[in-house]
């Protein structure tokens, strides 16, 4: 996963041109900023950036964490607030925060990477940096037949696999998990305190506050 992100870092906002996303990407980006105005935030596995404009407007503090330097790099060039900086973290672990602590947290586009077996110890990892209250917003795809990379298998474990095919010709098979609302709540369990579900056609964003 790291080295296809790595390789595909250059084009990787490609996806993001598509014409029949276009209004679910505006939408989202126009809402992103309210949840996290005056707040630390910690973004996991921030990518390229795309999100990080839109969401870190108003925040105090925005600290965009990724494991890749390639992809960091291309977010590193863009026009952010000020509020914003960069660190390589492996969201997995969040090692190399020390002591620190948020009171929110942002991902986009990362939880259908998880595998569901891991879901549950991720989530405690990243809960156990925020504050007690914390806002917690997390966005990724909806699979829609006619835009989504086909499917290509499902494992032991539920996990559903895509082939990605990059510019250079190379195929490589990428954990995609495609999760319901219920499936979202039920992982989350009543550390989640009024989580909400918002389905646009290519998208879902999920939203709630640490107990």
């Amino acid at each position: 996963m790291l080295d296809y992100y790595k390789r595909r870092a250059a084009y990787y906002e490609r996806v993001y041109h598509r014409p029949e996303r276009q209004a679910d990407l505006r939408a989202m980006e126009a809402s992103l900023a309210a949840p996290f105005a005056g707040r630390r935030v910690l973004e996991i596995a921030c990518g390229t950036g795309w999100w990080t404009p839109h969401a870190a407007r108003d925040a105090q503090r925005w600290l965009a964490t990724d494991a890749n330097p390639e992809t960091m790099d291309v977010a590193r060039a863009k026009a952010l607030p000020a509020a914003v900086e960069f660190r390589q973290v492996d969201a997995y672990t969040l090692d190399g925060l020390g002591d620190e602590t948020f009171d929110a947290a942002f991902s986009g586009c990362w939880w259908s990477h998880v595998p569901l077996q891991a879901l549950p110890g991720w989530l405690a990892t990243l809960h156990a940096r925020l504050e007690p209250g914390a806002r917690v917003v997390m966005l990724d795809n909806s699979f829609v037949q006619t835009s989504s990379t086909p499917l290509t298998r499902r494992d032991e474990a539920g996990n559903t696999y895509q082939d990605r095919v990059l510019d250079d010709g190379s195929v490589h098979e990428v954990l995609k998990n495609f999760p319901t609302p219920d499936e979202a709540f039920a992982v989350l369990g009543p550390r989640a305190r009024d989580p909400r579900w918002t389905a646009y056609e290519h998208y879902w964003v999920l939203d709630y506050r640490l107990a």
